[in-house]
């Protein structure tokens, strides 16, 4: 089952609600940063959330996620636009503390209980618009919850998962932002709180094969979700070699002069997709000349 996202209305509009499948895209995350599991539940829970947050925006808009906490891990940084395009990474891939009593993986432990959860939206105006809020677990989901509430004055509810298998691949990942709209009952909230306390964890539901349409019914009824989209979504770059020559020439004459006659070279690595890429002498004397 490829990767996508849904978009849906439930209880007469009251109620906004998205439902994600990320496994091949946290996957590939994973593969590009040689994560370890742990790591890879939290950058794969920041992407899923993301992900959803970019299908909120329109056309060209695009947003970056940053997450900053005491542990280990961080920063995770992750972009995602409104195409269902997501790219991410993390400061430190290779940590992997030991598991909770429960024997689930210690994201918080990774990430850090206290810090900020931030994010950055580019909606093509003159300014950015920023939110920021402190962590209030590092387990990600609720820092997202929280940062809806506070942040964005958006009663909400986020779920997110990621299964990592014995061999430490990704076996399932996903996730649910369920968010109350104006004009939302009381009665309806606690109809949502009541199903949300007997679901089963997002990542178990994914493993299963429940697809993001079926994750929505389970959490809101049914007969309740009217779905409006559905967005294809994947890890996704946009580097490239022509777009680093662009930045190495904002450096100016002098710094590119100094890596010919110092390096005879350069080489630099893009953070989101780890791809390296290298130039020859001649190829930054050409970029002197233009």
């Amino acid at each position: 089952m490829s990767d996508y996202l849904v978009k849906a209305l439930a209880y007469d509009g009251t109620v906004r609600a998205y439902a994600i499948r990320s496994t091949e895209m946290v996957r590939e995350a994973a593969r590009r940063h040689g994560t370890w599991r742990t790591v890879t539940a939290a950058l794969g829970r920041t992407m899923s959330a993301a992900t959803m947050m970019g299908a909120m925006l329109k056309g060209e808009e695009k947003l970056t996620i940053k997450i900053e906490g005491d542990g280990p891990a961080t920063p995770i940084i992750v972009d995602a636009n409104a195409k269902g395009e997501a790219r991410g990474y993390v400061s430190n891939p290779h940590v992997d503390p030991e598991r909770k009593d429960s024997g689930k993986l210690n994201v918080s432990k990774a990430v850090g209980e206290t810090g900020s959860l931030s994010v950055v939206k580019n909606l093509g105006m003159k300014e950015n618009f920023t939110g920021s809020v402190p962590l209030v677990s590092g387990e990600i989901a609720e820092d997202f919850t929280y940062y809806f509430a506070s942040s964005e004055q958006t009663p909400s509810s986020v779920a997110l998962g990621v299964i990592v298998g014995k061999d430490d691949n990704v076996a399932a990942a996903g996730g649910f932002i369920i968010q109350m709209m104006p004009g939302v009952t009381d009665e309806t909230i606690d109809d949502i709180e009541e199903k949300l306390t007997v679901l089963p964890p997002i990542s178990t539901l994914i493993e299963d094969g429940l697809t993001p349409e079926e994750v929505l019914q389970r959490v809101l009824g049914e007969e309740n979700v009217r779905v409006l989209d559905t967005l294809d979504v994947s890890f996704q770059c946009h580097c490239s070699k022509e777009r680093i020559a662009q930045a190495i020439i904002g450096l100016g004459k002098a710094e590119i002069q100094a890596m010919i006659e110092e390096d005879e070279g350069a080489e630099t690595k893009c953070n989101f997709c780890n791809v390296t890429y290298h130039f020859t002498k001649e190829e930054l004397e050409g970029l002197l000349v233009d």
